[in-house]
């Protein structure tokens, strides 16, 4: 009887090890012929995808802020203020050690180049008094914008600093770099953002 008993045990062990295999290879099946059905679909000639276009950059619309501090005048620099012209928008402020190698370029293309395409400063998060004394020193003429409830850097989807946003002409964003911007980035974006070729 205890013989019965155990080959009576180990034959269901076996029969169960076989309807587990079988269940292993029925699931296994319907995954692949779910992801072939799934590639399929993507490639097909009637579903063709379209390359997605560059998304538009969020409006703002912030205080202008001064080498003397904050316009008393009601002035504010938007981006309804660039409409039809490509724009460079950057994100900085004044405790952010990157932004301190990258600003004095960007101050220096203004100079140069601002005939050529609009460039805009967005200051984060900040204090008045360091940022004003900041823009003074790296001889910042460009306009900067006043943020310290970091709206529109929510609305960029700006996590960390400095970031640069190239926008063309109708105000797509077509590059974005993270981290303080080189010579060759900015040629690259402005190549971008114009339309034009990278010097």
């Amino acid at each position: 009887m205890p013989e019965r008993t155990w080959s009576a045990a180990i034959a269901d062990v076996r029969r169960s090890a076989a309807r587990h295999k079988l269940a292993s290879s029925i699931v296994a099946a319907c995954v692949a012929l779910s992801l072939a059905a799934i590639a399929w679909a993507g490639t097909s000639t009637g579903a063709a995808a379209t390359p997605a276009a560059d998304p538009v950059a969020p409006a703002f619309s912030l205080p202008v802020l001064t080498h003397s501090g904050l316009s008393r005048t009601g002035i504010r620099v938007s981006l309804r203020d660039y409409t039809g012209k490509p724009l460079i928008v950057n994100f900085f402020a004044s405790w952010c050690s990157p932004c301190k190698s990258e600003t004095p370029l960007l101050a220096r293309f203004y100079r140069s180049e601002h005939g050529k395409v609009a460039l805009v400063g967005l200051d984060e998060n900040d204090v008045v008094g360091n940022a004003m004394k900041f823009i003074g020193s790296d001889g910042v003429t460009y306009p900067v914008g006043w943020d310290p409830g970091l709206m529109a850097a929510s609305g960029y989807g700006v996590t960390g600093l400095p970031q640069t946003f190239f926008l063309d002409a109708r105000h797509r964003i077509v590059d974005r770099i993270f981290g303080a911007v080189t010579t060759a980035e900015l040629a690259k974006g402005i190549a971008l953002a114009t339309g034009g070729s990278a010097r």
